[in-house]
């Protein structure tokens, strides 16, 4: 009896953690450098949404510092998706923590 109770209890966590890997991808989080001079939106699952530049921060003569900031702003996006996508699974799986799935 208790092994069909821990069966069912393992998938229903696996159900939760399947169902909040989904939602992943329609979590949205910014990652901002310059003062918001640009903004990288990365999704739950962290894949780049979108880049915004504002048009005051192009310099033809120092493409440098754009390209610096934009990585930047990628990798600011990246590390809040993936703080969001860990407190999210958390939720899923009841706090318990489980390799691999961040």
């Amino acid at each position: 009896m208790m092994n069909k109770n821990i069966m069912k209890q393992a998938q229903q966590l696996q159900q939760r953690i399947a169902k909040a890997q989904e939602e992943l991808g329609s979590l949205k989080v910014e990652g901002t450098v310059g003062g918001g001079v640009v903004t990288a939106v990365v999704s739950g699952d962290q894949k780049v949404q979108s880049i915004k530049i504002d048009p005051e921060v192009v310099n033809p003569d120092d493409v440098e510092m754009l390209e610096d900031l934009v990585l930047a702003a990628i990798n600011e996006g990246l590390e809040r998706s993936r703080e969001a996508a860990s407190q999210h699974l958390s939720k899923a799986t009841g706090g318990l923590n489980i390799p691999g799935l961040t």
